[in-house]
């Protein structure tokens, strides 16, 4: 481990073997953002009958320019059980059964009623079946609906509801344990003490996680101390394990040698990265670990460019990230030997990164849209250039 990785052999080394997670069954109201493991056939036929269109009248197209006798009323939920006859009409509602013998409906605005008479007054249906949804129009039973691998949006559970089905096979979501480490840490709404931090990056990353499939677990705050850094990890039951600082050479950065202690196998350690350096991916047992660094835009950063690819894919979904060619605003030196990615804002005329990059700067890194992207080694760039950028304002942060 000796050396810094460079970062597209190191993200290569960590999705190698990634694949979706086994399947499970759940409601629908817990299937949005998921992805379905089975292909989904109707179980029904929609509309299972004939069903109104519009408000008006249920008549024979024959009969359209007769007077009608109103025999009955078919409303949705409660239709009307008997057979159309010659010169008769149905009262009928928007999603009624159509009366049996009735093949056209005439609408409300076209009809003039007196008592149990009516007649037609307008041009009328333009045709026979007019303002009718034949059954099983939508789909019907034995259908084949929604393929497998397909990303649940809102329509699709509306469609599995309405084909039959309340639960859908779909791919289980990652667990991912959050460990965040360091006796200068204090929970978000605390007060801190003398040298003393707000801990911001376990919200961060949770929201991060969530937005690529993940259910995220928190044990709180771990201290800078051997054993109980031994015993949340331990105890963690997750397929990522996500440590957040802790992970660099100083004498209270603990998440190496207490990985080491505990027979996990580091596959490496430290690659050729900016903002991220630190960076470190490994396995403990069967479950995977990445050691993330502590300041807010290095563990942004990797988290998103590392951490969401991996659960992008053991949730079943595609893990590219979302990414354009803008054009540079002002000019940029060459770039050293590590990959780097400034914080930039969109303007009319591209990409203008700001004037800070220090990667502590959280107020920045909210108002970033995009991340440029410099390779290692990257000449110097004239404004006007064109740059690949992630596009942070297109990343959605939703389940």
């Amino acid at each position: 481990m000796t050396g810094l990785l460079p970062f597209e052999t190191a993200l290569a080394r960590l999705l190698e073997g990634a694949a979706p997670l086994p399947a499970e069954t759940r409601p629908l109201d817990d299937c949005a953002g998921r992805m379905l493991a089975a292909d989904v056939a109707a179980r029904l036929t929609r509309p299972p009958f004939a069903a109104a269109a519009m408000d008006g009248y249920a008549i024979r197209w024959d009969d359209r320019h007769r007077p009608w006798a109103v025999v009955g009323e078919s409303a949705a939920g409660h239709g009307w059980a008997g057979t159309l006859g010659e010169a008769q009409a149905v009262r009928i509602f928007t999603g009624a059964p159509v009366p049996a013998g009735a093949d056209v409906i005439v609408v409300q605005e076209e009809v003039a009623r007196d008592r149990d008479s009516a007649r037609m007054t307008g041009d009328g249906p333009p045709r026979r079946g007019a303002h009718i949804r034949p059954a099983g129009q939508d789909f019907a039973a034995g259908d084949q609906l929604i393929p497998a691998g397909t990303r649940l949006a809102p329509p699709h559970l509306g469609l599995a509801a309405a084909a039959g089905h309340g639960e859908l096979p779909v791919v289980r979501r990652p667990r991912v344990t959050l460990i965040a480490t360091g006796d200068e840490l204090v929970p978000p709404g605390a007060t801190p003490g003398p040298g003393q931090i707000i801990s911001s990056n376990p919200a961060m990353l949770t929201a991060l996680l969530h937005s690529a499939g993940a259910v995220v677990s928190d044990p709180g705050l771990i201290p800078d101390d051997r054993a109980a850094l031994a015993a949340a990890l331990a105890a963690a039951d997750a397929d990522l394990i996500l440590t957040i600082g802790g992970a660099s050479v100083g004498d209270h950065d603990l998440v190496v040698p207490v990985l080491n202690d505990l027979g996990a196998d580091l596959d490496f350690w430290k690659i050729a990265l900016r903002p991220g350096k630190p960076l470190l991916a490994g396995r403990l047992g069967s479950t995977r670990v990445l050691g993330l660094p502590g300041n807010p835009v290095s563990a942004f950063v990797t988290a998103l460019l590392f951490a969401v690819p991996l659960v992008s894919l053991l949730a079943g979904r595609a893990h590219d990230l979302p990414m354009e060619q803008l054009a540079l605003t002002q000019p940029l030196p060459a770039n050293g030997p590590r990959r780097d990615h400034l914080r930039a804002r969109r303007t009319d005329m591209g990409a203008e990164p700001f004037a800070r990059q220090d990667s502590a700067l959280l107020a920045l890194l909210a108002q970033a849209e995009l991340l440029i992207i410099r390779p290692a080694h990257a000449p110097p760039a004239a404004a006007g250039d064109m740059v690949d950028c992630i596009a942070l304002d297109r990343f959605h942060i939703v389940s």
